[in-house]
């Protein structure tokens, strides 16, 4: 799909994005059988999510098409389809279906070293992360009561107080509480804080992950979308995270097992670093590279 690959700025390339839509839409409606017009929508579909706002309805619409393409018996022998929703499962952090899906796409072409590689990443991303909140990013025991010590209340920064002044205007109430409080999913009118005990990126650039740890000594690991290079908190940082979405990551690979909690940040304009909240200028679009051989 052309398309995709042209545009001089993010807004020019996501109005392309658009576009690929639809033209893959009228593709479809040619032949609603046909799976390789199925997998070339959900690619758009996905490039759709990245470029604009990444809707969560969208990555639906994406993954409708992928099961779509699969009951097409030619598509579902493409590696691409399977490599390519692996990589979308991996945004999504549901782990074990993306390393499946790294899998079969190597299954499906053992010549093809890119889903291989793909999943060593991921499984060396995961290792890295258990390691570092095991650790707790690996500091001295001193010097991180030192910087627990140091956390106080004005580290709220906006979120300070029992309540903030949301994006329209009106007053949201809002209660501190510590990480082991949080209950799986969203969780309204809450408000963590912590320090950051280590930050690092993976062989892709989203998300930034790091791992922070509160004054009970939790110690949870943070994925930020949207984060902007070289803007991501540092280690020492105090970081408020409002209203947190928490996800329990649970994979097994082989003789591998990795279990841990995680906060999920779709855009880093919500969080409070030292007190103060960032701005768009540290927000900048996640960047999505579909495979597409076969289109």
């Amino acid at each position: 799909m052309v398309l995709r690959q042209v545009g001089k700025d993010h807004t020019e390339k996501a109005t392309y994005v658009g576009e690929s839509v639809d033209t893959a839409k009228e593709a479809v409606q040619l032949d609603i059988s046909d799976g390789i017009s199925w997998f070339i929508l959900g690619n758009a579909y996905l490039s759709l999510f990245f470029a604009q706002s990444q809707l969560p309805k969208t990555l639906k619409l994406c993954m409708s098409a992928y099961q779509q393409a699969e009951k097409d018996p030619v598509a579902k022998c493409n590696p691409d389809l399977y490599y390519n929703r692996a990589t979308a499962y991996k945004y999504q952090e549901e782990y074990q279906l993306s390393i499946m899906g790294f899998s079969r796409a190597s299954l499906l072409d053992p010549t093809w070293s890119n889903p291989q590689e793909k999943k060593r990443q991921l499984i060396d991303y995961l290792l890295k992360v258990v390691t570092f909140i095991e650790t707790k990013g690996k500091l001295k025991g001193k010097r991180l009561t030192s910087m627990l010590e140091s956390l106080t209340e004005s580290d709220l920064g906006p979120y300070a107080g029992g309540s903030y002044t949301g994006p329209r205007g009106n007053s949201v109430k809002l209660d501190k509480c510590s990480l082991i409080e949080l209950q799986k999913e969203t969780n309204p009118e809450k408000v963590v804080v912590g320090k950051v005990v280590c930050s690092f990126m993976s062989d892709d650039p989203v998300p930034f992950t790091l791992c922070m740890v509160d004054a009970m000594e939790t110690c949870y690991s943070v994925t930020i979308y949207n984060m902007a290079e070289g803007c991501g908190p540092k280690i020492g940082d105090s970081l408020a995270i409002p209203e947190p979405f928490v996800q329990e990551v649970e994979v097994q690979y082989n003789d591998q097992a990795f279990s841990y909690k995680s906060i999920r940040v779709d855009s880093p304009v919500v969080l409070a670093i030292n007190g103060k909240k960032l701005g768009l200028k540290k927000q900048a679009p996640s960047v999505l590279a579909v495979n597409t051989k076969s289109e």
